[in-house]
């Protein structure tokens, strides 16, 4: 089994961090969805394969900004984020998307907090399916939850990050 851990939405200005660790049997059936690295994908097209993989194996974590506002270091907290998603699936091949600009020391401490073995890469969610599921998990997860954050206050929010001129415009 491989097991791939992406996130989406570090360092917004509204909304969550969220992680993802998606287990998968199969690079032929993730090949088939159309599954890549979800930046990749049109919004649409994530849609419509997120609807498939949320049915596989998965384990979301959503890191609402309260905790990433009171963590002392982003680093340390995917660290933690990336342990949590891993917590409740099964072991297996497990390969990260690294978030730290020294991959093999993310796979380490990673792997220390979980228990779990781990390698990771930079940009592994171009090049493993799996990632690349996790990847299209938690962006939609994400983008979900800023549109519905949007819907309910009555503000466009757009993407929720400071690049986004509906974002800055928002704040």
């Amino acid at each position: 089994m491989k097991i791939g851990v992406d996130e989406a939405g570090r360092g917004p200005a509204i909304g969550p961090l969220v992680v993802c660790a998606f287990a998968s049997t199969s690079d032929t059936e993730l090949s088939e969805l159309g599954v890549k690295d979800s930046k990749l994908l049109s919004e649409k097209k994530r849609n419509e394969i997120f609807e498939q993989l949320v049915q596989m194996p998965h384990s979301l974590v959503i890191c609402d900004p309260e905790r990433i506002d009171n963590s002392s270091n982003l680093n340390t907290l995917e660290v933690e984020l990336f342990a949590e998603a891993l917590a409740i699936l099964p072991d297996g091949n497990i390969i990260l998307d690294a978030c730290d600009t020294d991959a093999d020391r993310f796979a380490r401490r990673v792997s220390e907090l979980s228990g779990k073995q781990c390698i990771a890469e930079h940009k592994a969610d171009e090049k493993y399916l799996c990632v690349g599921a996790a990847s299209i998990l938690a962006k939609v997860t994400r983008d979900r939850i800023v549109k519905d954050l949007s819907t309910e206050l009555g503000i466009d929010f757009g993407s929720g990050y400071p690049s986004d001129p509906k974002t800055i415009n928002a704040v």
